[in-house]
């Protein structure tokens, strides 16, 4: 039985929620983390862009007007972007390990982690989501999934700048380094 291309585009999300589950039970404890209004503050924004992106009719016109023309083109490019940007999210995910947290948090040994996708950018994971969120949006073509896209930029921008605090007081100077080195959520070749 062949896929539809709705179910094409939502495979690697749903892959995505099943390789973050099972990798969540290898984790270190936790040495300091967000406090947990922060927590909060995140959850509900993410709720709220995945909220428009997946969500099939919000109720706003403006929002279910299309962005661009159906193209079937266009949503190949979209299925496409979304697979790859999962599959950078889960590569980054696995390169990190046991240092992973879904908080800002630093870990008991934590460790800076410099190969694999974080040779390139700080925040592998939050890039490949992008990614995969820009593919959804294509694929979609409405205006509620650029709303979910500005929505889901400026909240990881938030925590990945929290998270950036955080190793600097743990890693100082070869943080900085990296820093000078690697892109923020775009790779630096």
């Amino acid at each position: 039985m062949p896929f539809t291309l709705r179910q094409l585009e939502f495979l690697p999300w749903n892959a995505f929620l099943i390789y973050w589950i099972i990798s969540a039970a290898r984790l270190k404890q936790i040495k300091r983390e967000e406090e947990p209004a922060g927590r909060l503050l995140h959850i509900a924004v993410i709720v709220i862009a995945f909220y428009l992106l997946f969500y099939t009719s919000f109720g706003i016109a403006m929002l279910d007007v299309r962005f661009i023309p159906y193209d079937l083109r266009i949503q190949y490019v979209g299925i496409a972007l979304t697979w790859l940007g999962v599959a950078f999210a889960i590569w980054a995910r696995y390169s990190i390990g046991a240092n992973w947290s879904g908080r800002v948090t630093l870990k008991v040994d934590h460790q800076l982690i410099q190969s694999g996708p974080y040779a390139f950018v700080r925040h592998p994971i939050y890039t490949g989501l992008l990614v995969a969120n820009a593919g959804t949006a294509l694929f979609i073509g409405e205006w509620r999934c650029i709303a979910a896209l500005v929505i889901f930029v400026a909240e990881i921008s938030r925590k990945a700048l929290k998270e950036e605090g955080f190793m600097l007081s743990e890693f100082g100077d070869r943080y900085a380094e990296y820093r000078r080195r690697t892109g923020f959520l775009v790779p630096k070749f």
